[in-house]
């Protein structure tokens, strides 16, 4: 049997028929739709009978209404469109919680799986890990099946067709990977994007050990090749590496270098802690400018400003400020969102929080194959979310 504890609103343990766990071992990921589909039906079930206070057809002084048959209802999940039964009620605004939660309950389903692969661990640990998730034994054989079918399923998304791309958010952080017995830095490239639509999307991920700037430029590259075009502005991090990348594959098109960064870069020239708060607001004057006519007049007062007091800061600041003016060229209504790559650096966050679990990978492959099943799962809720910018006429 499966034990689902606190699945349905009353926190009510679920038994699922044996059949249906052996359906999951024996075709991995494919079993996953009919697994999740009895699941979700038993929890609704049950939620039904906890709001009737009543059993079906049991007569007691409790009883808050009556059932009254099943309405089918599709919902796009990951693994294919699933079809549950949901209890109907005849008096009162009855509806089960536990399908919403249910489809959540899925994603994560996906995402423990995804972790258990690609932690390394020994069969023993990942059996028992099984056990514990659906109350059976699974072998080595049926977990690498499983480990294959994700790995081709986000291959599969990593590497789809791409298309007009108006605005293009890039950002790398970094994990640790374990490399012939040695711990080192791999560097996990991101892109993300503005669609036509105004929908934001997930481009693109790469996990590499390699030099900076090869890897930005094959990173680049392989957008390009899976058809990113009609780009209108880069906005990003001065990472290491990617400015000559980004200059050979995207000559000519306008980069506007986060403004939230370069707050925190200055900092590291102001030579007085007594000063940070004064030349943070200067900053954010230069930058809350209405035009880049007006932040170049302030940008030039600042400077001179602090030529006397901290040189060192207003020769940083006459040079590298400028990098985040881009955005002045572009809809007033669309700047806030252009100034800075903040949407990546939550994404960013949000790796964080999975991989420090799992501390050092075993591998490349184990680090990409999680952060790409993290990053799918966004980029899916964004394509069907609200519209992130309004650009159809830009």
């Amino acid at each position: 049997m499966i034990y689902t504890t606190d699945f349905t609103t009353t926190g009510e343990t679920l038994r699922i028929p044996k059949e249906y766990l052996e359906l999951l071992t024996e075709q991995g990921l494919e079993g996953l739709p009919e697994l999740i589909r009895v699941v979700v039906n038993e929890a609704m079930r049950i939620e039904q009978e906890h709001y009737l206070q009543a059993r079906p057809y049991e007569r007691n002084v409790h009883r808050q209404g009556h059932a009254n048959g099943y309405k089918p209802k599709t919902v796009k999940t990951r693994v294919g469109e699933v079809t549950f039964e949901v209890p109907q009620v005849r008096v009162g605004g009855f509806y089960p919680n536990a399908l919403e939660k249910g489809i959540r309950s899925e994603r994560a389903l996906l995402m423990t799986l995804a972790e258990m692969y690609v932690q390394g661990v020994s069969t023993r640990k990942v059996a028992s890990i099984t056990e514990q998730l659906c109350g059976t034994q699974v072998s080595a054989s049926q977990v690498s099946r499983a480990t294959r079918t994700l790995d081709e399923e986000l291959e599969a998304w990593r590497n789809r067709p791409l298309g007009e791309i108006v605005y293009l958010y890039l950002d790398a952080r970094y994990e640790k990977v374990r490399q012939a017995g040695n711990v080192r830095d791999a560097a996990i490239l991101m892109a993300t994007g503005v669609k036509r639509d105004g929908k934001r999307a997930v481009l693109g991920i790469s996990v590499s050990l390699s030099e900076a700037e090869a890897h930005w430029r094959s990173f680049l590259e392989g957008l390009v090749k899976r058809g990113l075009e009609g780009v209108q502005l880069i906005i990003s991090d001065d990472h290491a590496g990617m400015a000559a990348a980004r200059k050979a594959i995207f000559s000519g098109i306008p980069w506007q270098r986060c403004q939230f960064h370069l707050q925190q870069n200055a900092q590291s020239y102001v030579p007085k802690v007594g000063l940070r708060t004064e030349v943070a607001e200067d900053i954010r004057t230069i930058f809350d400018a209405q035009d880049r006519d007006t932040a170049e007049s302030h940008l030039k007062d600042a400077v001179k400003k602090y030529a006397r007091i901290a040189p060192r800061l207003a020769d940083w600041m006459e040079v590298n400020l400028p990098e985040g003016f881009s955005v002045f060229a572009f809809p007033r209504f669309h700047q806030k969102r252009l100034r800075t790559s903040n949407t990546l650096e939550r994404l960013s966050q949000e790796i964080k929080r999975r991989t420090r679990v799992v501390r050092v990978f075993p591998n490349e492959d184990a680090c990409l194959r999680l952060v790409s099943a993290l990053l799918m799962e966004f980029s899916e809720d964004w394509e069907f979310g609200k519209i992130y910018l309004n650009v159809e006429n830009t």
